[in-house]
């Protein structure tokens, strides 16, 4: 039953990451959606490792599918470019318009990366 609890969370989740994409050019809105987002993805992160021990499962890669493999590489990927997201947000937020590039090159990765964890939670 968490599984689905989790999942439900997950989409939601996307679907507040694509909508604060859709709203970009509105910047406190969009600031506030992907805050929203980001934070409650790092929560939902939180609640598998306390509810799953998933941490522990995850460091015994050798014996883990490779399928769990993919899905904690890509998972760790998009927690470390939500901090890198958060760095060149706060910078372009400061007005530093040079850093703009960068950042919407890094949402687009971590937003593909996050799609991504989604698939592969769905397939171990």
């Amino acid at each position: 039953m968490s599984s689905y609890i989790f999942q439900i969370q997950s989409l939601i989740i996307l679907a507040l990451l694509f909508y604060g994409v859709i709203h970009r050019k509105n910047r406190f809105k969009h600031i506030k959606i992907m805050k929203t987002a980001i934070i409650w993805d790092l929560l939902l992160v939180a609640q598998i490792e306390i509810t799953r021990n998933a941490l522990h499962k995850a460091s015994k890669v050798v014996s883990n599918p490779v399928m769990l493999n993919i899905h904690v590489s890509l998972a760790i990927s998009t927690v470390l470019l939500y901090g890198l997201i958060f760095y060149t947000g706060s910078k372009l937020k400061n007005g530093n318009e040079k850093i703009r590039s960068k950042h919407r090159t890094l949402g687009f990765v971590t937003l593909t990366m996050r799609v991504l964890t989604f698939i592969t939670s769905n397939l171990i």
